[in-house]
């Protein structure tokens, strides 16, 4: 920003004659500071630039939080423009076979189950408020649920043991449909505003099929649930994880693959995706926390000085005798 640097620029010119003035004024007077011989301490000629530097700097700090907008927390819910929304594009796999109980530690949890626990520790971690959640139901064909919403809570309760299956017709499962509406409903949203995530077993995935993601998807990530080792009995067959399927759905996304069935996804994964924001943002220091940091630094910088001054800047002290070694 080219204002708060003209101030800076202004004000060191500004202190700095002023600093060349106070240097003439004392320097007539230096003998009653310094003692007989005058000479000015390291600490007495370091402050006038001292002076200049935290004065510049203080006024880059006050001028740059003064121009840059003011961050107001409030409880009403800022509405988002549609071109400034970040979009989580949420597809689950909700067929019959995602209610088998062989996930988590001890395989005590349903596969829908632990993909509502993969999920609720994911959005736990993002931090971004201008964050829209779509999420498409799949089975036998997909089938939207929630498009747009901001509300966490609206979106967990959908994965927290609805049966949703239940609004479909019986078949196999159809998981490329549910990226085929995906695909559809994101269409028409900002390039790379929007991140891709598929939660599935994996199970009947067909080996052709799959729909083309539009500029608006700018990163994706399959994450599996179920145990990918040993099977459960369903329909007289035997279902688990199958982790080739969702890799190679994964690597022909252009996305990366998670097995969720232990391990919840890694924040390091979540950075990768380029349209999340996380709570590692957080701590990542903007403008304001430099111009913050810089105010405050300098303002206790100019109030610490004198007391430097005063302590430290010249050994002599008038009206006192000097010591001098006494020998009996």
């Amino acid at each position: 920003m080219f204002i708060p640097i003209l101030a800076a620029a202004t004000t060191a010119v500004l202190a700095s004659g002023a600093e060349a003035l106070h240097i003439r004024r004392i320097s007539k007077v230096r003998h009653l500071a310094f003692g007989p011989g005058g000479s000015f301490s390291a600490l007495t000629i370091l402050t006038p630039l001292l002076r200049v530097f935290f004065f510049s700097a203080l006024a880059w700090a006050l001028t740059t939080l003064f121009l840059l907008e003011p961050k107001a927390h409030r409880a009403q819910v800022k509405e988002i423009e549609a071109n400034e929304r970040r979009h989580l594009l949420l597809v689950v796999d909700v067929s019959p076979s995602m209610r088998l109980q062989d996930s988590g530690e001890g395989e005590g949890l349903s596969r829908t189950q632990r993909a509502s626990k993969l999920v609720q520790s994911l959005l736990k971690r993002v931090t971004d408020d201008k964050l829209h959640i779509t999420m498409v139901a799949v089975y036998n064909g997909a089938k939207p649920v929630v498009q747009e919403s901001r509300d966490v809570e609206v979106i967990l309760n959908f994965l927290d043991g609805l049966p949703l299956s239940s609004v479909f017709p019986v078949g196999k499962t159809r998981l490329f449909d549910g990226l085929e509406e995906a695909a559809r409903i994101a269409r028409d949203w900002p390039p790379n505003s929007a991140t891709l995530l598929l939660v599935s077993d994996g199970d009947t995935v067909p080996a052709t099929g799959m729909p083309k993601m539009p500029p608006s998807i700018d990163g994706a990530l399959v994450m599996g649930v179920g145990n990918p080792t040993k099977g459960s009995l369903i329909d007289g067959r035997q279902s688990r994880q199958d982790v080739g399927a969702l890799q190679q759905i994964a690597t022909r996304l252009g996305g990366q693959y998670h097995d969720g069935n232990l391990r919840h996804v890694p924040t390091s994964v979540l950075n990768e995706l380029g349209s999340l924001k996380t709570d590692q943002d957080i701590f990542k220091l903007t403008l304001r926390e430099y111009a913050l940091i810089t105010g405050v630094t300098s303002a206790l910088g100019l109030a610490l000085l004198p007391v430097f001054l005063y302590f430290f800047a010249s050994p002599f002290k008038p009206g006192q005798e000097p010591t001098t070694d006494k020998t009996s």
